[in-house]
């Protein structure tokens, strides 16, 4: 059966994030264009240390919970395909278009494309027009992509269609995130940042459970009616203060803080650093070219670039895409029983993240997820082989079960939402959209290569080789992660640059260090 493939939930997920800029109070540190000197005002660090945890958090999680119901939108359309059958049959039939295999991967596939479509430009978009409208204007292509599904007659129909809801999805991975970003106070940055994902796996339950016991079609129909109750429900929520203070609309942007933080709250600190911070990134502003020649924002690339890349060859697409052969061997379980446990984990995976990211830190859930992948993967790979060779492994069947649940678990855990998170966290603001978006752009082209193209990779070596190669690359992120990649919890952006090479500015002679 073709499935769902894991990285396209991990590709979109879960940054302060990777295509614009992110203005929250956490990234108060002021970096310098043409070194790697960077300086922080000390009222700034008494700000943030005065409104991190003094407002109220109803509003902020409300208005989150609406930003993030265009993720679920999006994981209704990236488990859609998993209720076409084994190599598009199931829905060659209901349709009654001849679809072969080859046609049913890209139409899983094509997805990706259309989100790598859409980082850079939507990017743009939202800094033109704001955060909120142009999340509601998302709606439109939604709706069409769809309409062209649910009235498909021919193979291109359903690669139109299919395209188009991978760029209203993609942008989504794009704004969801910054939105919360923005409107979080630092105290919960971390949980708020974390629900697009979570929603997004909801997205792929909602598709898994409905479309094992509906056709195809009835999935289609109800995946449309999602992008209308977000409309619905965001349309009354505030535009990001951020989005106001860059267009110099101050009071709109103190209208918006107060009903994000409640009427008891002194806002003007809070407003104060955001707006420091968006002058001091005006100020700093340059060409990519000339910022990317510093040590830091070097480090900072191969750090994001190296996590996408562990993220998709982490062999989660050949854990997701063999489950049900696994499970059905294992214990007489159905395909799609297996596949809703599937999304029942990653679930619950990705809100025990919520619990613990911003307590425990990003490099110790990204060194134990890979940890457990490894042994997840390589014992997979046993399985296999000694299945390939004519051993009687039913004895031993619970032990590729336990394999797999634990390795989708341990992924969604880490792996899967941490990634983009970091990117998040690890640039400074003048070059944080296009490499974001560069990373954005690589993960989308990742998930697509890895989509198309994994089960030639089982043909020609073999699953049980494959699953090899797997655990392989989960241990070299161990190494990557234990040596190169830097923590980001709690930190500002100042530390985490020294981090990563950064020289520190020097001791303040005033109240105000200068940059």
């Amino acid at each position: 059966m073709h499935r769902y493939d894991q990285e396209d939930l991990a590709g979109p997920n879960q940054a302060d994030v990777w295509a614009v800029s992110d203005r929250t109070p956490l990234l108060q540190g002021h970096c310098s264009t043409m070194g790697d000197k960077i300086g922080i005002s000390q009222q700034t660090l008494v700000s943030n240390a005065e409104f991190s945890s003094n407002g109220k958090k109803l509003p902020q999680y409300i208005a989150a919970i609406a930003a993030t119901l265009g993720s679920l939108a999006f994981g209704a359309v990236l488990g859609w395909s998993t209720s076409g059958g084994d190599g598009g049959i199931d829905l060659a039939a209901e349709y009654n278009i001849t679809i072969s295999s080859s046609e049913f991967s890209w139409i899983g596939s094509i997805t990706n494309l259309g989100a790598a479509a859409v980082c850079v430009p939507f990017g743009v978009l939202m800094d033109l027009i704001g955060r909120k409208p142009s999340m509601l204007l998302l709606v439109a292509p939604f709706l069409v992509g769809w309409g062209l599904i649910i009235w498909a007659n021919s193979v291109v129909m359903f690669y139109v269609g299919r395209f188009i809801l991978g760029v209203s999805g993609g942008a989504f991975c794009v704004a969801a995130p910054v939105y919360t970003g923005e409107i979080s106070e630092p105290s919960v940055r971390g949980t708020l940042g974390s629900y697009f994902q979570l929603m997004l796996t909801i997205g792929i339950l909602f598709s898994y459970t409905l479309g094992a016991f509906a056709p195809i079609k009835t999935l289609s129909i109800v995946s449309a009616i999602i992008p209308l109750i977000f409309f619905a429900v965001f349309f009354f929520m505030p535009e990001s203060p951020a989005y106001y203070l860059m267009k110099n609309k101050d009071d709109l942007a103190r209208s918006s803080l107060l009903r994000l933080r409640g009427p008891a709250y002194d806002i003007e600190q809070e407003l104060q650093a955001k707006k420091d911070t968006i002058a001091e990134e005006v100020k700093n502003k340059a060409s990519f070219l000339e910022a990317i020649k510093t040590q830091v924002a070097r480090k900072g690339l191969i750090v994001a670039f190296g996590l996408m890349m562990f993220q998709q060859l982490s062999g989660v697409n050949a854990i997701i895409f063999y489950t049900g052969s696994i499970f059905g061997e294992g214990g007489s379980m159905s395909s799609e029983t297996s596949t809703i446990i599937v999304g029942v984990i990653q679930v619950v995976a990705v809100f025990a993240s919520t619990l613990v990211v911003d307590k425990l830190g990003r490099k110790i859930l990204l060194i134990s997820s890979s940890t457990v992948m490894t042994i997840g993967a390589f014992t997979v790979g046993i399985y296999f082989y000694l299945s390939h060779t004519g051993v009687d492994v039913s004895a031993y069947n619970w032990i590729p079960l336990i394999a797999v649940c634990l390795f989708i678990f341990m992924f969604n855990l880490g792996l899967g939402p941490i990634p983009w998170m970091m990117v998040g966290e690890l640039f400074a603001p003048q070059i944080k959209g296009i490499a974001g978006s560069s990373a954005c752009l690589f993960n989308w082209i990742m998930a697509f290569l890895v989509t198309k193209f994994y089960s030639d990779l089982v043909t020609a070596f073999g699953n049980y080789t494959t699953f090899w190669i797997f655990s392989v690359v989960c241990a070299l992120s161990i190494v990557f992660f234990v040596f190169v990649v830097p923590e980001t919890k709690g930190k500002t952006l100042e530390q985490i640059q020294q981090e990563m090479g950064a020289v520190p500015a020097p001791p303040p002679t005033s109240n105000t260090i200068k940059v």
